[in-house]
């Protein structure tokens, strides 16, 4: 037993009072003899003893009641449980993840979590909550319940070690209670690795009922026809037992076509057929899981015309004319010393075909052609320098020329997940007419190929990055040592390699992904491109490069949805953004994470668990009770003992 107040128990010298006046009332009686007084002295005798008795028992009792009284003064404890963290400074991380719209017993996870922390945190509690993307600090829940009922889902994935960062640098002279609040989807043993052994935060699991859900995670023009688009969807179903799910594609908020899908597998691909013009829509399903991933936004441009130079002998590059035709491309070839190098920055893709020697100045102009989103391409010459090739090369990437070999080698080997060969086969071809080189370069590439050799060496590989490219050809490709141009393999390959990574096809950018973007449009040094969507705008980060703009976007904007460019009133460009879909699989909750560290199933019970541990056992209420007793069974002496 511990006490609060420990000075006021020198009082308990006054325990000596009450004993100092019993001791005074003590009378000697004298013996007075009267005649024939038997009977009355028998009486004084049991008087006399029974006026001990009660005057003994008033004792007691007034001892009994001022000790009482003096230690429930000093107010007596019994120390708690967990004392020693009484003094801990609560955090309270909250999940607002997409996957958190998932329905639980009593509704949407997040809504849930929230009302719980409405309803049972102790409004004298102070503590700091965080969420995917807000910090509140030493807060209490009057200060944060506006902000708690307005909490949106955010398009930044639960990260709770970068959250557990942010805890552990908030500096504090205290130990740390750390609530987690989460649905575990996605939740990897990374993520718990470095939580300090002092500070095992107690972890509210939110579970889901309904875990079937379907994603749409592509869209993408499968074919392009003489007047038409032929545009693919690409669909994920997670879980099982899928009912048929409704599909509709929106242009303009005008619906152009609707569908209905059976999902049989769990990916699944629709294809719609759309005029061959500008697009500004979107693609919907209905489902009963998730609602973040049932819309992709995506925009289609007008058709433009690709800008294509080659460099290099016109006899050597006839057959690249016959694939960049003049319906689609703006192409032409020049020499080494014909070529204009102020038309390099007009350009979309540059073709450096079987150029003995790459001149200096042609390389510094080409290094900033690719930093602006160009595209190049490299076929080497048989007589090319080794290390005038590598020393271009190093201005991209890790991509070495090594020794030329003289021997003929067949390609037989076609990397179909490349990005360069997206949408361009149906199936996965395995027998085909293999086209050979009779000479060619051993390469040394960081990079994978997208077709190789049977020795399983590198033909063709790429340096790619989010808005531009670097090709390049281990071989040349001349009638001379080749066949690779009548293989059917070359239209697709460079039709695909001419065109620039964003301004064809579909754009639909992911938010949070920060790869930058290239409009094409002419501004001054002080003018500004603003993003404008129906229900907010923003500036992004940009930078004037000649012809076009350098767009970075960072997190912004926070809602997906169809947007436009403008240059002040003018509008310049549609761009479309979607929500990453990292949260669709609700299968991915992983509990065996947290089997080591305490749960709850309620946020009241993590309070009041830690109330109980660390709440002294008061029990100068109980002194104060015995305090009264002694005083009614004193008052009840002195009435009812004779």
């Amino acid at each position: 037993m511990h006490f609060k107040q420990p000075e006021i128990l020198y009082f308990l010298f006054l325990l000596i009072v009450p004993i100092l006046v019993h001791l005074f009332q003590l009378r000697r009686f004298k013996t007075s003899y009267f005649t024939n007084v038997r009977f009355l002295k028998e009486l004084s005798i049991q008087t006399r003893k029974s006026s001990k008795i009660k005057k003994r028992l008033l004792l007691a009792t007034r001892l009994l009641l001022l000790t009482c009284a003096i230690i429930a003064f000093a107010q007596p404890f019994f120390e708690a449980k967990d004392h020693k963290n009484a003094s801990n400074e609560m955090y309270i991380i909250l999940d607002n993840s997409f996957s958190m719209q998932a329905k639980g017993k009593k509704g949407e996870l997040l809504k849930r979590a929230v009302q719980e922390l409405l309803e049972n945190t102790p409004e004298n509690a102070q503590f700091s909550l965080l969420t995917n993307t807000e910090n509140y600090w030493n807060t209490d829940i009057k200060s944060v319940r506006t902000d708690l009922q307005n909490l949106k889902y955010s398009a930044t994935p639960f990260e709770l070690s970068s959250i557990l960062a942010k805890v552990k640098a908030h500096k504090s002279a205290h130990k740390k209670d750390i609530v987690i609040i989460t649905d575990a989807v996605g939740l990897a043993e990374k993520d718990v690795q470095n939580i300090d052994s002092e500070e095992k935060p107690y972890f509210l699991i939110s579970e889901a009922e309904q875990k079937n859900n379907v994603s749409i995670d592509s869209v993408f023009i499968n074919q392009t026809l003489e007047n038409f688009y032929e545009i693919s969807v690409n669909l994920s179903a997670y879980g099982e037992d899928f009912t048929p799910v409704s599909t509709a594609l929106y242009n303009q908020n005008k619906l152009i076509a609707k569908t209905i899908i059976n999902f049989d597998s769990k990916k699944k691909k629709i294809n719609f057929t759309i005029p061959k013009e500008a697009f500004h829509g979107y693609v919907s399903i209905e489902d009963n899981g998730l609602v973040y991933d049932n819309k992709l936004y995506f925009s289609i441009s007008k058709t433009k015309k690709t800008n294509v130079i080659s460099i290099g002998n016109p006899e050597k590059s006839n057959f690249l004319s016959r694939i960049y035709t003049s319906d689609e491309f703006n192409y032409n070839n020049f020499s080494i010393s014909g070529l204009d190098y102020n038309s390099v920055e007009k350009q979309n893709t540059i073709i450096l075909n079987e150029l003995e020697d790459i001149p200096q100045a042609l390389q510094t102009t080409l290094k900033a052609f690719v930093q602006k989103g160009g595209n190049v391409v490299v076929i080497p010459s048989e007589k090319s320098s080794v290390s005038n090739l590598n020393t271009f090369l190093g201005n991209f990437g890790k991509i070495q020329f090594q020794n030329l070999e003289t021997k003929s080698k067949l390609i037989t080997q076609i990397n179909f997940d490349h990005p360069l060969f997206s949408g361009v086969f149906e199936n996965k071809i395995t027998n085909f007419q293999y086209p050979k080189t009779n000479s060619s370069f051993t390469i040394s590439s960081a990079y994978p190929a997208v077709l190789s050799y049977e020795d399983q060496s590198v033909f063709v590989t790429t340096i790619q990055n989010p808005v531009s490219g670097v090709t390049v050809f281990s071989a040349p490709i001349n009638s001379v040592n080749s066949n690779f141009q009548q293989s059917p393999l070359i239209v697709p390959l460079f039709y695909k390699l001419a065109q620039n990574n964003q301004k064809t096809g579909v754009n639909a950018l992911t938010i949070g992904n920060n790869q930058p973007y290239f409009v094409d449009v002419l501004m001054n040094k002080d003018a500004i491109l603003e993003v404008k969507g129906n229900d907010d705008s923003f500036i992004p980060i940009q930078q004037i490069l000649n012809n076009k703009v350098k767009l970075t976007f960072n997190d912004l904007p926070e809602s997906a949805g169809n947007y436009s460019v403008f240059d002040r009133k003018e509008w310049v460009e549609n761009l479309s953004f979607n929500y990453k879909r990292s949260e669709s699989d609700l299968s991915q909750v992983n509990t065996n994470v947290v089997s080591d560290f305490k749960t709850a199933d309620t946020i009241s019970t993590i309070f009041n668990t830690l109330q109980t541990e660390r709440t002294d056992s008061q029990i100068w209420k109980w002194f104060v009770i015995f305090a009264l007793l002694f005083l009614a069974l004193e008052m009840a002496i002195i009435k009812f003992v004779k």
